[in-house]
C-alpha cells in the first residue's frame, strides 16, 4: 500500500511551472486527404490539384474534437463479499469524429462532402429527380482515407497528433439560413473511423521515461506494455525522445 502524502507547501515557481502553462483550445490543425477516386468525382485528376483541395479543407476547419476512448470490462461479483471488481478486456473508440468548416462563396466545403457521400453510396445522377433511384455502394478502400488532427501550442515546441484510420464522412448536419443578421455559414461533418493512433513526437522524457521498465520482483513482468524485445523497446524510446 502506498504511503499517504501529508500536505506540503508549494513555492510560486512550482505553481507557475505546474498550472500556469495550460494548453489552449485554439491551437490545432486538421489534415484531410481526399481519396483519389473521390478527387476524380470532384474534377481533380492530378495530385497537385487534389493537394490544394486538401489544404483548403485544412485552413477552413474551425472546430474539431480530440477523440475519446474507453475500456470494455467484465464484472466479477463473487470473488469477495460485497465487492464488485472489473477487469478490462477491450479498448473501445468513439464511433464518430466531429469537424466544423467555414464555407466559402463557392461552397467548396459543402460540395466536397456531398459528392464524397454520393460516391460512397454510388448514387446514379442520371435518374435526376425521378422517384426511382439506383444505388450501388463502392468498395470501402476507394472512399476511406486517413485524417490527422494535431494539437500544438503557440511556441510549437510540444505537440501531439491523432491519426484517424479508415475515416469517411457519415453525416452532414443541417445548416440553417435566415433573413436575420448575417453570420458565417458553417458546415458540420461527422466522420466514422475504425480507430485512432496517438503519437507524441515531442513528448517530454521526464513524462514518458527514457529507460524500458525493469522486471518487477513481485509480478515478474519484464515489459508491462507488451512482449517486445529489448531492441524494440530501445527503438520506441528513441522515437519518443
Amino acid at each position: 500500500m502506498g504511503q499517504i502524502i501529508s500536505p506540503q507547501k508549494k513555492t510560486i515557481t512550482q505553481i507557475k511551472h505546474k498550472i500556469l502553462q495550460p494548453a489552449l483550445t485554439s491551437h490545432f490543425q486538421c489534415q484531410f486527404i481526399i481519396p483519389s477516386e473521390v478527387g476524380k468525382q470532384l474534377g481533380y485528376n492530378d495530385l497537385t490539384a487534389n493537394s490544394e483541395l486538401d489544404d483548403t479543407l485544412t485552413i477552413s476547419c474551425t472546430d474539431a474534437s480530440l477523440p475519446g476512448t474507453s475500456l470494455a470490462t467484465h464484472e466479477l461479483n463473487n470473488d469477495f463479499t460485497g465487492i464488485t471488481q472489473r477487469n478490462a478486456y477491450r479498448r473501445l473508440y468513439d464511433d464518430r469524429a466531429q469537424f466544423t468548416f467555414y464555407v466559402d462563396q463557392n461552397y467548396i466545403q459543402i460540395r466536397v462532402f456531398e459528392i464524397w457521400m454520393r460516391y460512397i453510396t454510388g448514387e446514379q445522377l442520371s435518374f435526376g429527380e425521378s422517384n426511382n433511384v439506383a444505388y450501388r455502394a463502392n468498395f470501402a478502400k476507394n472512399y476511406k482515407t486517413t485524417l490527422y488532427l494535431t494539437k500544438f501550442e503557440r511556441d510549437l515546441k510540444n505537440y501531439m497528433s491523432y491519426t484517424f484510420v479508415n475515416a469517411f464522412p457519415i453525416q452532414i448536419d443541417s445548416m440553417p439560413v435566415s433573413y436575420d443578421s448575417s453570420q458565417l455559414l458553417k458546415c458540420n461533418v461527422s466522420f466514422s473511423y475504425d480507430r485512432y493512433v496517438l503519437s507524441n513526437p515531442k513528448a517530454s522524457s521526464t513524462l514518458i521515461g527514457d529507460q524500458p521498465p525493469k522486471q518487477s520482483s513481485t509480478t515478474g513482468i519484464a515489459n508491462p506494455i507488451g512482449a517486445g524485445t529489448q531492441a524494440e523497446l530501445n527503438q520506441i524510446n528513441s522515437d519518443i525522445a
